[in-house]
């Protein structure tokens, strides 16, 4: 173990793969926030640990069966003249329900308010929620499993990567689903993504490969416009409340 330790190639690969796993659950991250705020605050902060507590525990499982993960990736059915191995099978699902939830939440934010001009909120039932966090976390796991097994060798190595990223994703998942909730564009913004992530897992479900850089540098690119849109936005709204407060004085000099 020391020997290990020492080594300054294994701590190389263990900081490599930290990092690719926090940026491969930042989708996570983001699908279980938009499901949480679907539910009452008070209930929030317990689906949340509980979902990311349900992806840590597919992880860990996933590594722990390796023999049957390397299974995944033999063929299992031809359709078509085309083979699909479970793995596949796996993303083409997870991609077509991610498709199908991104859709809904869409149409659910695109909803009218009611008549009295205040939003006709119904929350989701908790066990639903969790139930919906754990298909999308078999899929994210997945993908952030065979990540890890193709990068290092040393089992210790994956489960200390996997377990620090998860740590790292429980402390962001709170502030970041309080900033999707208080930024409706934001929130419509990584309904996109979910789309997109969903589209690209089909994609590579039917052996058509998508380099992640690629839609990583799309969705960077795409928040970085969201902010400044929000930025101009906030300077607009004191604009105006700055111009109402000098312009009400004078409103009441000339009533008088």
């Amino acid at each position: 173990m020391l020997e290990i330790l020492s080594n300054p190639e294994v701590w190389a690969a263990l900081l490599t793969l930290i990092a690719l796993e926090i940026i491969l659950g930042i989708d996570n991250i983001v699908f279980i926030s938009i499901l949480v705020g679907n539910l009452p605050p008070a209930q929030r902060d317990k689906a949340r640990q509980l979902g990311l507590g349900l992806a840590l525990v597919m992880r860990l499982l996933l590594l722990f069966s390796l023999a049957w993960l390397i299974g995944l990736t033999s063929p299992w059915i031809t359709l078509f003249g085309e083979e699909f191995s479970g793995r596949d099978l796996i993303l083409i699902a997870g991609g077509l329900f991610l498709l199908a939830k991104s859709t809904h939440e869409i149409d659910n934010s695109l909803e009218v308010d009611d008549e009295e001009g205040n939003p006709s909120k119904l929350y989701a039932g908790f066990t639903a929620v969790i139930l919906q966090i754990g298909v999308i976390d078999m899929v994210f796991s997945l993908d952030s499993v065979i990540t890890a097994v193709g990068l290092v060798e040393e089992l210790s190595i994956m489960v200390t990567a996997i377990v620090i990223s998860m740590l790292v994703m429980l402390v962001l998942a709170r502030p970041l689903g309080e900033f999707v909730d208080a930024n409706p564009t934001f929130k419509m913004l990584a309904l996109s993504f979910l789309i997109l992530i969903g589209s690209t897992l089909i994609a590579e479900g039917f052996d058509f490969h998508i380099p992640r850089g690629y839609i990583y540098f799309a969705m960077t690119f795409s928040m970085g416009v969201e902010f400044l849109n929000m930025l101009a936005r906030k300077r607009r709204r004191k604009k105006a409340v700055h111009l109402h407060k000098k312009i009400r004085p004078q409103a009441d000099i000339a009533g008088d």
